[in-house]
């Protein structure tokens, strides 16, 4: 009598597996998208406001649509994208106001890794931190390319204090700041003003100065905050009356 073997893809079993592999593939490609998109956010390609076009970001990124709208989704939960409902998603806009309360968080959370960096030197670490500090030296005349430095320079600190849940908190407000960021080091004197600060903060901090560099890393950031205010005021100053006012 003839055996009929059942294949492999009519067994249940091999079904959830599929389904299971399919999803991870899925996943995969949608933490990449939300990689580039968060990559767009922060060089400024994408800037508040503007609308997540899904078939325009699918065909130039090459993937489906199911990829962008689970990084959008992810993107939503973290704070860097909004829906609206009826409309579209849509870069997040964040009032000056909700920017300013963060940069107070941010200082607080950055003077806290410093302390725990200055305690426990590490020498690789300084070797890369100081190589990206004179990179930005070289790059102060030129935004599009310093502050990518910049936020690699951010991110190298608070991931090397050694704190997950910092981190975790640190960067998920950084995320959302990264428009009035770049607003605050457009004056070519910001960024090299700037520049000096990180290289005050990494001796201090790899001379084991935990107070000091506590200091300096709350300063910095609340530097970058009164950097922020006024270019803000000199914005609204400038700008037509009826936008001035808010019109």
């Amino acid at each position: 009598m003839a055996v009929t073997q059942r294949l492999p893809s009519a067994d249940p079993a091999h079904r959830d597996a599929a389904t299971a592999i399919a999803m991870r593939r899925t996943e995969s490609l949608a933490s990449l998208v939300r990689k580039e998109l968060e990559r767009m956010i922060v060089s400024g390609a994408l800037k508040g406001g503007d609308r997540l076009n899904e078939i325009a970001l699918a065909e130039r990124l090459g993937v489906s649509r199911g990829p962008i709208r689970e990084a959008c989704r992810s993107l939503e939960r973290t704070g860097l994208v909004e829906v609206q409902v009826n409309r579209g998603t849509f870069v997040r806009q964040i009032e000056l106001k909700e920017a300013l309360e963060i940069y107070e968080v941010r200082a607080a959370l950055f003077g806290l890794a410093g302390r725990h960096l200055a305690l426990a030197p590490n020498p690789a670490l300084y070797d890369r931190l100081r190589g990206l500090v004179d990179r930005m030296d070289a790059a102060s005349d030129d935004l599009d390319a310093y502050y990518p430095l910049n936020v690699e320079f951010h991110a190298t600190l608070i991931d090397g204090a050694g704190n997950g849940h910092l981190a975790a908190t640190y960067h998920a407000l950084a995320k959302q700041l990264h428009l009035f960021r770049r607003r605050g080091l457009v004056p070519r004197e910001s960024m090299k003003t700037s520049n000096r600060e990180h290289r005050a903060m990494l001796e201090a901090i790899f001379r084991g100065d935990a107070a000091g560099a506590q200091r300096l890393m709350e300063a910095h950031i609340r530097a970058g905050k009164a950097r922020l205010i006024a270019m803000s005021r000199t914005e609204t100053a400038v700008a037509p009356p009826e936008v001035a006012a808010g019109g």
